[in-house]
């Protein structure tokens, strides 16, 4: 008799229908030494469930020694200065192009001119430098002309 009731508890806790009281006969039930033995596979789960019931919950409670305390101070000053930090970096990059950009409406100058005369003039200019640039360019390579001329003489090849 008893053997069937435990099976519908068993049964209930499953389906999760049991009450307080029908769970501590379980567990109380699989306490014992006499558990059938169909229904061994039930005792680690309910034994389990007695150790649970007769655990205490104890919290730690951290406190705060003067050593421990300008370490924190000092994490979450760093996390401000840097917040701080960021924000400066941002607004002076946003009033730099701010007043760039106000420079640059005033200044459509594209560097046309109305005389072709003036025009001819700083196009002769603009090539002049272009071509003292290109010289220059040019020397270099002839140095390299001479250097690679001795390492042939010098090796060989």
């Amino acid at each position: 008799m008893e053997l069937d009731k435990i099976e519908l508890l068993i049964e209930k806790y499953f389906q999760g229908e049991t009450s307080i009281a029908e769970e501590n006969e379980l567990r109380t039930y699989f306490s014992s030494l006499n558990v059938a033995q169909h229904l061994e596979q039930y005792k680690p789960l309910f034994g389990y469930l007695s150790l649970a019931a007769d655990q205490k919950f104890a919290p730690e409670i951290a406190l705060h020694s003067k050593q421990n305390f300008p370490n924190e101070f000092k994490k979450r000053n760093v996390a401000w200065l840097s917040i701080a930090a960021s924000v400066v970096v941002l607004m002076g990059i946003g009033t730099y192009v701010y007043y760039n950009y106000e420079d640059e409406k005033g200044k459509q100058d594209l560097g046309t001119y109305d005389d072709p005369e003036v025009a001819f003039r700083q196009t002769q200019k603009a090539l002049a430098l272009l071509s003292n640039h290109v010289n220059v360019g040019i020397e270099s390579v002839k140095y390299i002309e001479e250097y690679q001329e001795s390492k042939e003489l010098i090796f060989k090849q």
